[in-house]
Order: C-alpha cells, then structure tokens, then sequence
C-alpha cells in the first residue's frame, strides 16, 4: 500500500507537520508540501458550456503526484476552525478535475482510496475542529473515498504538540495501523 501526505501546512516543523511525522515515522510516504506550489484559485466554471479554462500553475502536477497512491493523509493545522487556505484551494480545484477531460476517471480512481486526517489547532481543537472533520467526510464522501480516520492535536506555539499525549498516542496507532 502506497501513502501520499498532502500538508496543507504553511509553516516548515510547525506542530501539524510534527504530529504527521510522528504517525508516518519509519513508513515510505511521499511528502507533498502544498506550500511550496502554486495554485491558484479556482475559477468556478461547472455550468459553462465551454467548462473550465486551463490554469498555469502547479495543481495538476500534485494530482498526478496523488492519484498512484492507495492511501492519502491530509495533513492541516486548523485554521478559523477550518482547513488552511492552501488545503482548501487545492480540494476546490477537484471541481474542476472532476469535469477535466485530462482526467476522465479521477473520481473512479479517488473512490478506491483511502484517507486520514491529521489537524493540529489551538483554542479546544478537539471541539472545535470537528465541523472541520465533518467537512473532510463530506469532501470524501462525494468523490467516494473511505475515510479512514482522523487525528486533531492540540498545538498553537512551536513545538506545543509534543506536549498532547493523547494526539501523540492516536499518532502511534495510525503509523502502526499504516505499517
């Protein structure tokens, strides 16, 4: 079974990217960084006849990058009690993936995975994070994806993960589970 990370994270060894290390620690993943690629916004165009324009910029190389693997972690600190910006840009694009005739059975292929996510927030992420959970389900569910389970830490200043046992046990299961 194959894993891809996609880290929504905006901050290099920020407590989201720490907690994920932590659950993949020992186990072939490959790491994508939605920080370091362009993506630019989707321009909605599902009921045009002409159907969305080509976009110059990094997005469908990542969905190359993710469309091999069985497994697919997404991995965020939670931002406004929701994913960060970039995460959410990046699954707004499936819209357009959806309808993109370089991508004919993208929602067959996305339908045979599965996926985890890993979320790390201040202000009692545990409560307040699950609208966010929710969202991912609902994201999951559309395009068909199973999803498998979540994690949400509890981390606001650097290095404040270490300090969630919990988070860093439910860490331990999931990279068990994975290896």
């Amino acid at each position: 079974m194959t894993i891809a990370v996609i880290d929504g994270g905006t901050r290099q060894n920020g407590n989201t990217e720490m907690l994920t290390n932590y659950a993949i620690q020992g186990i072939n993943a490959e790491r994508i960084y939605l920080r370091d690629y362009q993506i630019e916004p989707i321009i909605d165009m599902r009921h045009s006849p002409d159907g969305f324009q080509t976009r110059n910029d990094d997005y469908n190389s990542i969905i190359d990058r993710i469309l091999p693997h069985e497994i697919l972690i997404f991995s965020t600190p939670i931002y406004w009690y929701s994913m960060s910006g970039i995460m959410k840009n990046f699954i707004d694009r499936w819209s357009q993936t959806l309808r993109d005739s370089n991508y004919p059975d993208f929602k067959k292929k996305m339908a045979a995975k599965k996926a985890y996510v890993i979320a790390v927030g201040g202000d009692d992420p545990s409560i307040k994070g699950l609208p966010m959970i929710q969202q991912f389900k609902y994201i999951f569910d559309f395009v068909g994806i199973e999803f498998a389970g979540y994690i949400i830490g509890d981390g606001n200043k650097p290095e404040e993960i270490n300090q969630d046992i919990e988070a860093l046990f439910k860490a331990e299961q999931l990279q068990k589970k994975l290896s």
